[in-house]
């Protein structure tokens, strides 16, 4: 009974999921975590309703998390979740791949759990990439086809394009290209036709109107395979909107360079995009780069880190039945190679 109660309060503080493999992410960073006691820092790019921090804050009890979001409705609610951990908790403002001006300046102003980090270097770290569940359920954030709200998008509401100015504003080229290299959109160029024919009589304001666009302009036969017509062009945009993949392509050598030795950072991707950048970083950060033809690894150029994970894990069968969200996660973890003594 205890645990269905705890799965309960789990699921209603996280806006009606369990954080996706939550169990496995902490057994990955354990290690790591338990060796470095009380100096033991673990950052969460991905801060959302707090979920695994909480938990990270729970499994751990010498740790401190620094959490992150540049969403400020996440950040807040989660700042107020995790308030009982007192000073263990920090939560930070920024983009990411972003966060260290932000951390040195919190660190100036008397933060410990941002000094810790200063002075002993990151332990662990966790990325759940992608838009967040809190994100999806609040249907004026403009992140859900299924419901008509504002295009937004943003996950930082305070800055930058939304979805309706890119769709107002771009080029035939430049929509096509979105909608084709972040969506995979096999209509990418018809839909930037229809798009800007449709905004010459009215400029887009909401999601619906965009989505009986894709309606009519993806072929009948198209729209009964791959899921919902708007879920390739919906994701585009997001990732546009928030550039997303960029931040994938700088924090993940920023977070690995942050290590302390035997540290270790996990990163959980949804679809390929996002998969492939940490795939393939991680495959140089492995690497050793000894010139070829040398019979032996030179110690200059040997790879600083190991990989943690063989390939990507995926969720089981039970944890896809807890939160369906996961049956698509792909996780991968690396290790800061321990100093030979």
């Amino acid at each position: 009974m205890a645990d269905k109660a705890q799965l309960q309060a789990d699921l209603r503080a996280n806006h009606g999921h369990v954080p996706v493999m939550r169990a496995r992410v902490t057994q990955l960073l354990a290690e790591a975590v338990t060796a470095a006691g009380e100096h033991a820092v673990i950052i969460d790019g991905t801060l959302g309703a707090g979920g695994h921090s909480e938990y990270f804050l729970t499994q751990f009890p010498l740790a401190t998390v620094i959490g992150l979001d540049r969403d400020t409705h996440a950040l807040g609610q989660a700042r107020a979740r995790l308030e009982k951990f007192g000073d263990r908790f920090v939560g930070l403002h920024c983009r990411f791949d972003q966060y260290l001006p932000v951390l040195e300046q919190t660190a100036a102003a008397g933060n410990q759990a941002c000094q810790r980090y200063l002075d002993y270097g990151l332990t662990g770290a966790l990325f759940d990439l992608g838009v967040s569940s809190m994100q999806l359920d609040q249907p004026e954030r403009g992140f859900a086809y299924s419901i008509d709200a504002p295009l937004d998008m943003r996950m930082n509401d305070a800055e930058g394009l939304t979805a309706a100015d890119i769709l107002n504003t771009y080029s035939h080229g430049e929509l096509a290209k979105v909608l084709k290299n972040y969506g995979d959109e096999r209509f990418a160029g018809k839909i930037a036709s229809a798009v800007i024919k449709e905004r010459e009589r009215e400029p887009f304001t909401t999601s619906q109107r965009f989505v009986e666009l894709l309606y009519a302009t993806i072929p009948a036969a198209a729209r009964r395979t791959g899921g919902h017509p708007a879920k390739r062009s919906f994701q585009a945009l997001r990732i546009e909107v928030n550039r997303e993949l960029e931040a994938i392509e700088q924090v993940v050598p920023r977070i690995a360079d942050a290590l302390h030795p035997g540290g270790r950072a996990v990163f959980m991707a949804y679809q390929s995009l996002e998969d492939k950048i940490v795939k393939r970083i991680f495959a140089d950060l492995t690497t050793s780069k000894t010139p070829p033809g040398l019979p032996v690894d030179l110690p200059e150029f040997a790879a600083k880190f190991s990989l943690v994970t063989r390939g990507a894990e995926k969720a089981t069968e039970d944890e896809i039945a807890e939160n369906p969200r996961s049956a698509s996660v792909r996780v991968r973890a690396i290790e800061a190679k321990k100093v030979a003594q």
